[in-house]
């Protein structure tokens, strides 16, 4: 695990290595173990610098990057992990490529050599990285199928950078900070900022499943590599796709257990991290390592559900209680994302990987699950939705809004704002309202004349309705799914985990992120997935034996936070004097008069804007740790 930067200058092939030093520098918590720099000045005004940070988990020796081709006309600089790298390299030796290091970054290098950018197809893993071909002088560039490995790129000056963090960028003399409110709107309506859009305006993310060329001045070409396809539907029979189940779980758990480090789990007492550790329990010599976060409040800790399984299956168990004292550790964790991020679990998350940090150097978890099964009450909602979407089309909307201003009742406020309303929608519009966290209508009645003038023709919400009303798939479900896999896992699940992670020095690995789990899940029956009430079902009737009767029983329960009482109660104060001061007021991005009223309406206990309001707060706090 890495973190991985470069920059390639066509113009007069000059480059700056203390510029790129650094960039590098910035990364020193993905890679606290080792770096190294590989400068090329490759004639016609062309040079290329590329450079890494190193965290040892496989080939600990001899793994030293840059890593080279066998006549150093190429090099790769890699983050992430090949599962499959000792298989792809018996190949590559058949047909006479010569290694130098174990490690399975030098297996991606020669594999291009041999393949080109067919070569993605064959990787099994989490990965970006970017390889450099002097005599091409071009730069090729890719990231893993479900984004859990990051890229960054941009021009300045006539120069390509990209690192593995945005804040690598800011050592770069010429880049300027200009805020993005294209980003912003869409971070508010979604919680992140999906790619290629950044919070910086003229830096870009390479999106998921997808790989980058630059061979000269403005001839970058971004392309797709993968997708997923939920039709045709597997002509298995029910048992006998049970039976295919467990064997691509257990063989992707397998995988993520190849290292030359200690190793642990998170778990959280779900489904889906318990399976997990039953699997990693079956196969290890030794008690599984776990680690479980929870809360005072007993709403939200599933500590007591984390015992049961550890107590089964016997493993050197970790807790942590994540108090309301968070605010303490928000600057670090927003300065850490370096663009606004409102996942409320990112504070459980980060308090997570450090706990696991202090014991191993990989932990697995259970991401993943939800996406793939149809985990999340939404996934209920939507189903239930195909039915009760028609009578509440005779409800006029002006009603609907006009009781969801003056009902003072939290509850109430809820029903109508985030359950009723959106049934008067499109299948993709009921999706799309589901995932936001602050509505178009809300949105538009907190921005100021200078947001809505930018606005007026911007759609947020087309980016997820695409997704939804494009995707390969026939049933509300499976488009439900799509959805997820491309823009909700990729964009917010895997980063939180990534900076959770990478922020602690720790790699973490996702058995359920596997592509061929991925691609089988989807060409499973929907009504296998949920069935009536049941969500996860042929999750949990295929791996039911490995797992407590409390555990299976038990309702969802999301890694979130209380927030909602804690700006009532312990935090109202510490909420008002940060949105509503006049350093947050003179961004100028929202109405003064109406940010008020929000935050009066919350902490009076008249209506929930717990999630709007921790967005808005995430805004302010990385203005002032990132910009200001």
């Amino acid at each position: 695990m890495c973190g991985i930067c470069g920059i390639v200058n066509y113009k007069d092939g000059i480059i700056s290595p203390g510029t790129l030093e650094k960039m590098n520098a910035t990364l020193v918590k993905r890679g606290p173990d080792d770096e190294g720099i590989h400068v090329d000045y490759a004639g016609l005004n062309t040079s290329a610098a590329i450079a890494m940070r190193r965290l040892s988990v496989i080939d600990l020796e001899t793994g030293h990057q840059p890593i080279f081709n066998e006549d150093h006309t190429m090099a790769i600089v890699s983050n992430g992990e090949i599962y499959n790298y000792r298989e792809l390299r018996k190949e590559l030796e058949d047909k006479k490529h010569i290694f130098y290091t174990r490690s399975d970054t030098e297996v991606i290098l020669h594999l291009y050599e041999e393949y080109g950018a067919e070569s993605l197809k064959r990787l099994r893993g989490m990965f970006a990285f970017a390889i450099w071909d002097s005599p091409a002088k071009s730069l090729f560039a890719a990231r893993d199928r479900m984004g859990q490995k990051p890229l960054y790129y941009a021009f300045i000056n006539e120069s390509f950078y990209f690192a593995s963090e945005l804040k690598a960028f800011e050592k770069i003399p010429a880049f300027k900070k200009k805020v993005s409110l294209k980003a912003i709107d869409r971070f508010l309506l979604y919680q992140y900022i999906p790619s290629p859009l950044t919070i910086w305006e003229d830096v870009f993310k390479l999106p998921a499943g997808n790989f980058l060329k630059l061979e000269t001045p403005g001839t970058l070409s971004v392309a797709p590599y993968w997708d997923i396809s939920f039709v045709p539907k597997t002509q298995l029979k029910y048992k006998d796709a049970k039976e295919k189940l467990r064997e691509l779980l257990l063989e992707s758990v397998k995988y993520r257990m190849i290292a030359d480090v200690d190793l642990g789990a998170f778990l959280s007492g779900g489904i889906d991290s318990s399976i997990i550790v039953a699997l990693m329990s079956g196969i290890s010599s030794k008690p599984v390592k776990t680690f479980s976060v929870g809360f005072t409040d007993q709403k939200f800790s599933e500590l007591k559900y984390a015992r049961q399984v550890a107590n089964k299956y016997s493993t050197e168990h970790h807790e942590f209680i994540v108090k309301p004292e968070f605010m303490k550790i928000l600057p670090e964790i927003i300065r850490n994302h370096d663009q606004p991020f409102a996942d409320p679990s990112a504070l459980p998350s980060h308090y997570l990987t450090k706990m696991a940090a202090s014991e191993v150097k990989v932990a697995l978890n259970g991401d993943a699950g939800d996406e793939n099964f149809a985990g999340y009450l939404r996934h209920k909602a939507l189903s239930y939705s195909r039915y009760l979407s028609m009578p509440a089309k005779f409800i006029p909307g002006f009603l609907l809004d006009f009781a969801a201003e003056n009902i003072h009742n939290p509850y109430l406020h809820k029903v109508i704002s985030r359950h009723i309303k959106p049934l008067k929608s499109s299948p993709a519009g009921r999706n799309t309202l589901w995932h936001a966290y602050i509505s178009k209508d809300l949105r538009r009645s907190l921005y100021s004349e200078k947001m809505l003038d930018t606005f007026h023709r911007e759609e947020a919400e087309s980016y997820l309705t695409d997704i939804f009303n494009n995707a390969p798939a026939f049933s509300i479900i499976d488009r439900s799914l799509y959805a997820d896999l491309r823009a909700y896992l990729p964009e917010a699940l895997t980063v939180k985990m990534d900076i959770a992670s990478m922020s602690n020095s720790l790699e973490t690995r996702s058995p359920f992120l596997d592509h061929n789990l991925i691609e089988f899940a989807a060409s499973l029956p929907d009504g296998w997935k949920l069935k009536g009430k049941t969500s996860k079902y042929i999750l949990k009737d295929t791996f039911g034996d490995l797992l407590p009767p409390g555990i299976l029983k038990r309702p969802k329960q999301g890694f979130g936070l209380p927030i909602s009482r804690w700006f009532r109660e312990e935090e109202s104060v510490y909420i008002r004097d940060i949105l509503l001061s006049e350093r947050a007021l003179s961004r100028g991005y929202f109405k003064p008069e109406a940010l008020r009223r929000l935050v009066d309406a919350h902490t009076s206990g008249k209506a929930d804007y717990a999630y709007p309001l921790w967005a808005l707060l995430i805004l302010e706090l990385w203005h002032r740790e990132v910009l200001d």
